[in-house]
């Protein structure tokens, strides 16, 4: 008899089979020819994720209960937020690369397929850490205090993809082209065999989600430590960053406190994690708490970047 309860690997094979035919879809039907995507079809694609992340948030609650649901949407909802950070960087690293349009979505495709592996193997060493090493979680709570207050004090720092370690590693492997050849991560110029800049966009948007999993993986631990639920809440947020890059990267700028949220909801879900042992904090209270948070900071940066906010008239 088949075991469908939750938790087991029916479950798995289900949820990781649906992600595969959606990113078969993504690909290969939808986006199987090269084109500039539109902000019409960004917002539908945006739609789409969120949509399937509530179904199958409806679908757990009449499974297996509000408790568990409760957990996966405020996880997803921390990783859809935190998820938003990555696009001021993605932003920057395309517009430093000057990547074409037409092929910002095929690059941002293969980065996310990259980071679902990666973060499926971080998520099940963190849960195997700390069922092994219960005092890692004052480790893990640590570090989230000290990112939220480093997030809070150097909101706007600048990036600097021309320092990344890792793409000086990849130069030093294989000299990168100054021509984009389409779609191809590699080409031949003069005669050699070169990485083109895409590959080396690739390699930076890999490296730089390899750095947002160190904060998002831990705060997620501090909900649930359900590994199910863990990684689900994950995989949606990730499936629909590319979509959400398409809807929002015109719009960026104006979201000036959303880093200043993200800050607080990292200081938050690290002091939850540090005091759990003392006194749990209900998941209805930190869903309230991370929603409210991101809401409040989404509409001041609206309204302070709204064009009908002019500045006082000076006086003189």
């Amino acid at each position: 008899m088949v075991d469908l309860s939750f938790g087991s690997l029916w479950w798995w094979v289900g949820f990781n089979a649906f992600v595969v035919l959606m990113l078969a879809l993504d690909l290969g039907v939808f986006h199987r020819s090269e084109h500039e995507i539109s902000l019409k079809e960004a917002a539908a694609w945006t739609s789409t994720w969120i949509t399937l992340a509530l179904l199958f948030n409806v679908f757990l609650f009449f499974q297996i209960g509000e408790a568990r649901a409760l957990e996966f949407t405020t996880g997803y909802l921390i990783e859809l937020s935190l998820s938003v950070d990555n696009i001021f960087v993605f932003l920057v690293i395309l517009r430093y690369f000057s990547v074409p349009k037409k092929t910002q979505h095929r690059v941002l495709f293969w980065g996310v397929l990259g980071a679902l592996f990666m973060r499926a193997f971080m998520i099940f060493a963190g849960i195997l850490l700390l069922q092994r090493f219960h005092w890692l979680i004052y480790v893990f709570g640590g570090f989230l205090i000290f990112t939220g207050y480093k997030m809070f004090r150097h909101g706007d720092e600048e990036i600097h993809p021309e320092r990344n370690p890792v793409l000086r590693w990849l130069g030093k492997i294989i000299p990168i082209g100054k021509n984009y050849h389409g779609k191809k991560f590699f080409a031949m110029e003069n005669g050699k065999k070169v990485a083109t800049p895409l590959l080396a966009v690739l390699v930076m948007i890999e490296t730089t989600d390899v750095v947002f999993a160190l904060d998002s993986i831990p705060a997620i631990f501090a909900i649930t430590r359900d590994p199910l639920i863990v990684y689900t809440s994950n995989i949606f947020a990730i499936l629909g960053l590319r979509s959400m890059f398409f809807l929002l990267s015109g719009v960026m700028d104006r979201f000036v406190y959303l880093k200043t949220g993200l800050a607080v909801v990292l200081t938050f879900v690290g002091i939850k994690m540090v005091i759990a042992d003392l006194y749990h904090i209900p998941i209805g209270v930190s869903l309230g708490v991370v929603g409210a948070v991101i809401l409040i900071s989404i509409l001041a940066s609206l309204r302070k970047t709204s064009p009908h906010m002019k500045p006082p008239p000076g006086r003189g």
